[in-house]
């Protein structure tokens, strides 16, 4: 028993005292710059087919909603000026 309790010591000892040295398979070009393409997809991906070709419009929605946002609430603004009452729905639907 001593002898086994000695030998799982040893090993134990010898496994903590190697350094770990994992290999994560990317090749850096630089520190923090380690992308690269997996087997089979282009290092570019403009213009090939892995390109979304995303519609411009679907792209403007969010921008297009928050001008929206700030002129109701540039109209809310202006009722809580004149009356001093808090209005929510400004465009009276």
């Amino acid at each position: 028993m001593n002898k086994l309790v000695l030998l799982g010591a040893v090993l134990l000892a010898l496994g903590l005292s190697g350094t770990a040295k994992a290999y994560d398979g990317t090749k850096c070009k630089e520190a923090g710059n380690c992308w690269e393409p997996k087997p089979g997809y282009p290092a570019q991906v403009a213009g090939s087919k892995y390109d979304p070709k995303h519609d411009p419009n679907e792209l403007n929605k969010q921008a297009q909603s928050i001008k929206e946002m700030e002129a109701r609430n540039a109209k809310r603004t202006e009722v809580l000026a004149k009356t001093g009452k808090f209005v929510y729905d400004v465009e009276g639907k």
